[in-house]
């Protein structure tokens, strides 16, 4: 049953409520002594009342695994370990991605720590593509005793074949295969051998793990150890720029990553932060939409190793130049974003279907996963878009809708001779196909995923947790809401309908974006719809009462501080 209603909003989307056991559940948690508006969210997140005040307050030192539950971990950090003592040659090589970029960060400053340091590799995303390549590895294996490969690796067996001369570390998140490539070791959650309660973990936090685990183990030996705990804002950035679920222990490495994050203390990413210009505390959204993006327009547009090395760097004048290059990258990074943009979203509604899928002549590698994760967002369907080059092959990124493995569906395709290479996790993947078996392959993905569900489902719905009014739109409740957080993939932010508002006045502002002021007698609410959709705009120029949903934030602007709506969604008051 819709809720207030609204079986089609200016989205094109009907309203879900929470339901009966829902409301019970918040009713408990509201006796318990939690306030109304928390309740309800806790409530729509499964919290039951005697966990209630864990889950508001994780901690590392209830939720952190055992490093050692992993597979090969023991090993991997032992041989880590042993060349930092040594002061063997080590050499990182990483994705070009943020997650790659953090976990390569990670291992040079436990490095630095002890007085040592690492060579950096990263592949160019259009001349060597993703993970390690045999040329680059042997060049590595025979320049170095150890080369560890984070952020990728778990499926590289011809890759790490040419790396014999060399110790070879895999430190990956990805999804592995039957078999595993030739390595010293393999850490990896997501090996078809590990139990899966580890993997929802990006690569940077598998890294962090391995430093634990070599932490653990220099101590046993009565060795110094550089302080792990002031790295967990890298943590934190890769978790949510790899747009990990923050659950379990995610989410106490994203808190505690924020809160380190605060005090400013890394050149590199205090450096991205002015020029980014980040208010406030720092958020999973700034790490999500403001740092993130910007970290990895080096990967996507320009020299590959900038984002690794921003985030490594202890110098503060690399830092700045650094920050600056990244943040003009990002700035051509949209302006290609746009152009393919609405070329792709037409491909994909001319065709329909479970995938959304498009491909274009010589689209931009570098920015294809972009758009592609507005292709999802836009269709509520997985997604693929595919840049077409002139060797005959197209190089393309996946991205997934919840309850559909992406990862598992390309591998498939891979098995099955559809792909030259593809591989991934449960939302998002890459892939390589030839011209020639572009539509085949994107037909047999769309069986895939439709056997998941995709394209099932309601993906007109909008979850609300409960009724506000504006008066409640406190500063108090904002910060109360946040003890919830941090907020992403997995754990959705607290989303309120207000009912029968007056639109006092509206705007357009920025690229797409909508200012509204709405009214509820004398209280005024201020709101920003982002990528505004038309019927927004038109709704807002109606001036009838409306019902909207959205999120209450703290809106900085000039040194003062008020409660803003950023807003979902609307519809008409009267149904």
């Amino acid at each position: 049953m819709s809720y207030l209603g609204v079986t089609r909003s200016a989205n094109d989307r009907a309203w879900i409520g929470p339901d009966a056991e829902a409301e019970r559940l918040a009713e408990a948690l509201a006796q318990a002594g939690h306030p109304l508006a928390l309740a309800q969210h806790l409530a729509r997140r499964g919290v039951l009342p005697d966990a209630a005040e864990a889950f508001l307050a994780p901690t590392l030192r209830a939720l952190l695994p055992d490093p050692r539950s992993l597979r090969d971990m023991e090993r991997a950090a032992a041989r880590l370990a042993h060349a930092a003592e040594r002061r063997e040659r080590i050499a990182v090589f990483a994705d070009y991605d943020v997650d790659g970029g953090a976990s390569a960060a990670l291992i040079q400053w436990w490095l630095r720590g002890l007085g040592h340091r690492a060579t950096l590799y990263v592949p160019d995303r259009i001349d060597e593509g993703y993970g390690p390549n045999p040329p680059a590895m042997a060049r590595l294996a025979e320049a170095h005793d150890l080369v560890v490969c984070v952020d990728c690796g778990t499926v590289s067996f011809e890759a790490l074949e040419a790396a014999a001369a060399a110790d070879v570390l895999v430190l990956d998140h990805h999804l592995g295969a039957e078999t595993l490539p030739r390595a010293h070791a393999v850490v990896n959650p997501n090996r078809q051998d590990e139990d899966g309660a580890l993997s929802h973990l990006c690569a940077a936090a598998v890294v962090f793990l391995c430093l634990v685990e070599a932490n653990r183990q220099r101590r046993a030996a009565g060795a110094a150890v550089p302080d792990l705990m002031a790295m967990l804002d890298l943590v934190a950035l890769a978790t949510v720029a790899d747009v990990a679920p923050l659950t379990g222990v995610n989410r106490a490495l994203v808190r505690q990553g924020l809160a380190v994050m605060g005090r400013r203390a890394r050149p590199g990413l205090r450096a991205l932060a002015d020029v980014a210009r980040m208010d406030g505390p720092p958020s999973s959204y700034h790490l999500g939409y403001l740092l993130g993006p910007r970290i990895n327009a080096g990967g996507r547009v320009g020299a590959a190793d900038l984002g690794a090395r921003l985030l490594s760097t202890d110098d503060e004048a690399e830092a700045a130049a650094l920050a600056a290059r990244l943040d003009d990258l990002n700035r051509e990074r949209r302006a290609i974003e746009a152009r393919i943009g609405d070329d792709a979203r037409a491909q994909a509604e001319a065709r329909g279907g479970p995938l959304a899928w498009a491909a274009g002549e010589g689209w931009h590698p570098g920015v294809v996963g972009i758009v592609a994760s507005r292709l999802k967002d836009a269709t509520h369907r997985p997604a693929v878009v595919i840049g077409l080059r002139e060797d005959g092959l197209g190089q393309g990124s996946v991205r997934s809708v919840a309850g559909v493995d992406i990862g598992a569906a390309v591998q498939r395709l891979a098995a099955e001779g559809l792909l030259v290479k593809g591989g991934g996790h449960r939302m998002a993947a890459g892939l390589t196909v030839e011209r020639a078996k572009l539509e085949a392959a994107m037909e047999r993905l769309g069986e895939l995923v439709a056997r998941q569900g995709a394209g099932l489902g309601e993906p007109g719905s909008l979850r609300i947790d409960g009724t506000l009014m504006p008066g409640a739109a406190t500063p108090d409740l904002v910060a109360m809401l946040e003890r919830a957080g941090p907020f992403g993939q997995g754990a959705p932010a607290p989303r309120f309908a207000l009912p029968d508002l007056r639109v006092a006045a509206s705007r357009p502002v920025g690229e797409g974006h909508l200012k509204i002021t709405f009214a509820d007698g004398r209280i005024r609410l201020d709101a920003i719809a982002f990528r505004a959709a038309p019927a927004l705009h038109a709704l807002a120029a109606e001036g009838r009462p409306l019902h909207v949903a959205g999120r209450l934030e703290i809106n900085r602007w000039q040194g003062r501080e008020t409660v803003q709506l950023k807003l979902d969604d609307a519809a008409p008051a009267s149904g």
